[in-house]
Parts: C-alpha cells; sequence; structure tokens
C-alpha cells in the first residue's frame, strides 16, 4: 500500500532503523536479510530527500529529519500494534498471548508470585516477560516495549490512564546486632548520621525511598548504593547501617533471620503503587483481565502483610 507515492511498509523498517540505528540489527528483528534492509534504508533515503542515518566513525546516529519523525512514527506503530494485538474477546483458559510488563525486583518479591498463582490457575497457557525497571518507565510503555507498568504512582506519567493497586510504609531494616535494634524509635539524628545502605534505579535517578526523605527534610548519608532492592538485607547484614525498605518487603526480609525492622524518625509518604498502560490499550480485553487480576493480588498481599505484621507485634509483646 501506498500513501503519497511511500511504500508504508517501509515506515515499519524506518520504524526499526531509527530505534536500533543498525543496519543489522533492524533487518533481525524485522526477519529480512541485511541487504533488504539496506534496500529499504536507501529507498527511504530516496524518498525523503536526507541520509536519515549517518555514519559517525564505528556508530550511526539520526539525520535532524530522521530525529524529528522518531516521536510520531513511534506512535503511529504503537497504534497500529494496539489495533492487531487486541482482539475483540479474551478467553484465558487458553491464551498464549505474551504480556509484557516492567516491573521492580521489589515487585517480584512481593506481589508477583501472588498474582502468577492466581492468573497460572486461570490462565495456565498465558506468556509473561518482565523487563527491569528504569527511570522515566512509562517510557517503555510509549515505545510500545511493554504492555503494563507497575511503580510509584510518582513516577507514573499523567498522560496515561493507571489503576492504584496498593500502598506500603517505608520503615528501616538494619541488623539485629547493630546500636539501632533496640527497641526503641530510631531519632533523627541517629538516622541522619548513620550510614546507609539505598538502592537506585540503574540508568539513574532516585528511588521512592530517597525522594520521601528529601521531601520531609530528612538528610541521608549514603555509604553503599545497590541497583536491586532485594540486596538491601544482604547488604546491612554484619554492619551497623540502615536500609530504607518498603515494609511489605522488609517482613519477607526478616523471615530469614538476624533483622531487625525499626520505624524512621520521621513519618514518610506513604508509597502508592500502581499499574500503567498505554491509553491506547485501554480496551484491550487481555490487559483488562490482567488489570483486574493485579488488583486482586494486590488486595491478598495487603492481607497477607497485615497478618505478618500482626504476628510480629504479637511476639514482640509477648518476648
Amino acid at each position: 500500500m501506498r500513501f503519497k507515492n511511500l511504500d508504508l511498509n517501509l515506515l515499519v523498517a524506518l520504524d526499526a532503523l531509527i530505534r536500533l540505528r543498525n543496519v543489522s540489527r533492524a533487518a533481525e528483528e524485522m526477519f529480512i536479510t541485511q541487504s533488504a534492509m539496506s534496500n529499504a534504508l536507501g529507498r527511504l533515503r530516496d524518498y525523503f530527500d536526507d541520509p536519515l542515518l549517518i555514519q559517525v566513525g564505528r556508530m550511526m546516529e539520526l539525520s535532524p529529519l530522521a530525529a524529528s519523525l522518531e516521536q510520531p512514527l513511534r506512535d503511529i506503530i504503537v497504534r497500529i500494534d494496539s489495533a492487531v494485538v487486541s482482539t475483540p474477546s479474551f478467553n484465558p483458559a487458553d491464551s498464549r498471548r505474551l504480556i509484557g510488563m516492567v516491573v521492580s525486583d521489589y515487585s517480584l518479591h512481593t506481589l508477583i508470585p501472588i498474582f502468577m498463582e492466581i492468573v497460572t490457575a486461570e490462565a495456565p497457557a498465558l506468556q509473561f516477560d518482565f523487563k527491569p525497571q528504569q527511570n522515566f518507565p512509562h517510557l517503555l510503555l510509549e515505545k510500545g516495549e511493554a504492555d503494563l507498568l507497575i511503580a510509584p504512582s510518582v513516577f507514573c506519567s499523567t498522560h496515561h490512564p493507571s489503576d492504584v493497586l496498593f500502598s506500603d510504609e517505608i520503615c528501616l531494616v538494619t541488623d539485629c546486632r547493630s546500636s539501632f535494634a533496640t527497641g526503641e524509635k530510631i531519632t533523627r539524628e541517629q538516622f541522619e548520621s548513620a550510614g546507609h545502605v539505598v538502592m537506585r534505579p540503574p540508568n539513574g535517578g532516585e528511588s521512592f525511598a530517597e525522594r520521601a526523605c528529601r521531601e520531609v527534610g530528612l538528610a541521608i548519608r549514603v555509604e553503599v548504593a545497590t541497583f536491586a532492592f532485594s540486596t538491601l538485607s544482604v547488604l546491612v547484614r554484619g554492619s551497623n547501617r540502615l536500609a530504607l525498605v518498603q515494609k511489605t518487603l522488609a517482613i519477607e526480609m526478616i523471615k530469614t533471620g538476624g533483622l531487625a525492622i525499626i520505624d524512621p524518625p520521621l513519618d514518610l509518604p506513604l508509597l502508592e503503587q500502581s499499574a500503567q498502560w498505554h491509553s491506547y490499550r485501554s480496551r484491550d480485553p487481555a490487559l483488562t483481565w490482567v488489570r483486574e487480576k493485579l488488583k486482586t493480588a494486590a488486595a491478598e498481599l495487603a492481607g497477607r502483610s497485615s497478618r505478618l505484621a500482626g504476628q510480629r507485634a504479637i511476639t514482640a509483646i509477648n518476648t
């Protein structure tokens, strides 16, 4: 099909070339030969009368025209993909659809195991691809590289719909033998003079916990930074350090023994965890079903956390 003498099939090739900036990789993604992709690039250059991709050393850079086409072209491709992938009906019992989800390892250790139990019972053939969290995670939705995002509401985009799943407190985890594991509430002076272990996204930015402390004026003296929430408990062991952790995850951490949960010196904002999807995918029945199962899993997670917290309180009183 042609539009204003442009073969519309070339738009898919152009999208791949702009994203990957590599002819060979673009050819692999589209399952065509490198020579066929080179031919497509030549035809695109003729049509636009522009080089589009420019060789700079061993890398290829976008021309100003190609850079201006990147976002509107991606938007078109995502719209088409949404229309093609979405089906008018969805039968979870026999669907083999692949769902891409952007999640942190915090979600992978708390919400996702419950979610997978629920989904496996009702949709045993449904497939999932969990992708790592990053700074500005909503960009993966806009690029069409993920179907759903699970992240703190403050990090979600205001341009796409979302559902609040649950809220979580931020607490402190420390070694049971540290000077802070006394049963007394930690003071602001102790908090700010202590060494901290923090999680920071691999590609920059700050965690919700660091953001929450900044908002209430608490200073954090970082001694150790890591890229995964799940390693915070390991990195405070055998030390006098503190780690700010989501309470649901902290409760899982202390099951391994040797750790204590303590309250921060000031009340921190609650972490509100949301599921977000591209506005073009709002009527996708498969994603609607998955979102409902996430809500069910979130409710179950909240119930389990409350029961475990209650058990901890009873144990503390009895001891």
